[in-house]
């Protein structure tokens, strides 16, 4: 009897302490869930989208141009859990040019503003090559690789999984997938956004089951960082400036809700700051082409070494490699013009984002350029 007594007592022990986790965690994990999803074109992220939320949400392209995709948000209240996800657009592939990107960057900081609770980050199940691990290196870049406490690795193509393994077990294959998916708490799940969306006899292979468990795995993190979120400076400066557009709006509206206050805060804030980023890439591109100007003129009028310099950074050497000839180049001839340029480095520190993107248009104007200088200087 003192047996039973005592079952019964550790069963009202254990009762008490599920419920005792169930309000801890219910003060410390919001009902809401902001999460962005992230990876290349083609991995399958909107796919991935439309599996968590059980419907077609989210438009699925088949085309590789990433810049006719954009950014899109949606809420959807998905096993108890209010969810949002953002989804992207192959914001860090390798093929694109990142200026190209900037109004995606922009939007993707907007709707995630002052942070996202989880980052997944999508990849196919296949060989893990140097085209993925370039995309985490830029992934880490633009959020820091702090971002990865708060990821999960999620891996589309369930179907290409052997007979009878796990995704763990296939992660282990490869030290750098082990190695990612370590910096991610060993986080990783798999989905099949076109076999596994029926039952199937084998639990593990179900959507059903996979989305259950990942939206677990974004619980556990959201407990580990007691409900909190992702953020950085950008993304609070973002917040910041929402928050004072929506004071702004909210002084002026009439009978708008608070919901509609903040959506059209954050597409005002947007808009301003593309605007804002595109007149910044004017004002690159017209320094850079004057910088580059100036140093060929005063090459003419000085001697043919930076011509050679410049002419070689232009053509073999990177962006940074050649804001740091023209830097250099500048400054040595400056001191022979009158009145001497001011503010040289700060000038030309500003003109080094656009040069990648221009290189190739430049070359014929430096053709240009370089003809004049061999029928004066060489003639």
């Amino acid at each position: 009897m003192n047996q039973t007594l005592d079952n019964n007592q550790d069963r009202d022990s254990d009762t008490l302490r599920g419920l005792l986790i169930q309000i801890h965690y219910s003060l410390l994990v919001p009902n809401s869930r902001k999460i962005i999803i992230l990876g290349k074109t083609g991995a399958g992220k909107s796919s991935l989208a439309n599996t968590i939320f059980g419907e077609t949400k989210f438009q699925i392209n088949n085309f590789t141009d990433c810049k006719m995709h954009c950014s899109q948000a949606e809420t959807k209240s998905v096993n108890g859990r209010s969810i949002t996800l953002i989804d992207t657009p192959g914001l860090f592939d390798t093929g694109g040019f990142q200026d190209d990107m900037k109004p995606e960057i922009v939007r993707c900081f907007t709707e995630c503003a002052p942070g996202p609770h989880a980052f997944l980050i999508v990849l196919k199940v296949g060989k893990f090559t140097e085209l993925e691990e370039a995309v985490i290196t830029k992934i880490c870049k633009c959020f820091s690789e702090e971002a990865l406490k708060y990821s999960v690795i999620v891996f589309t193509h369930g179907d290409q999984l052997p007979e009878g393994m796990k995704i763990e077990e296939y992660v282990d294959q490869s030290d750098g997938l082990s190695d990612l998916v370590k910096k991610c708490g060993g986080r990783c799940h798999v989905v099949d956004n076109k076999y596994w969306k029926k039952q199937q006899q084998d639990e593990y292979r179900s959507n059903r089951f996979q989305v259950e468990e990942l939206l677990n795995s974004i619980d556990k993190i959201m407990m580990g960082h007691n409900g909190g979120y992702y953020t950085n400076k950008k993304l609070r400066e973002v917040e910041r400036d929402i928050q004072k557009e929506e004071e702004r709006i909210r002084q002026s509206s009439g009978n708008m809700s608070q919901e509609e206050i903040r959506q059209q805060a954050k597409s005002n804030v947007f808009k301003k700051k593309v605007d804002k980023s595109s007149r910044t890439w004017n004002k690159c591109l017209v320094c850079f082409t004057v910088m580059a100007g100036l140093v060929v003129v005063s090459a003419v009028l000085i001697n043919s070494k930076s011509v050679k310099a410049v002419k070689e950074a232009l053509f073999k050497e990177s962006a940074p490699a050649l804001a740091t000839v023209l830097k250099e180049q500048i400054t040595e001839t400056a001191v022979n013009l009158s009145p001497p340029p001011c503010e040289i480095a700060e000038v030309v520190e500003e003109a080094i984002a656009p040069v990648k993107t221009i290189q190739k248009t430049f070359e014929v104007v430096w053709n240009k350029l370089h003809a004049l200088y061999e029928s004066l200087y060489n003639p």
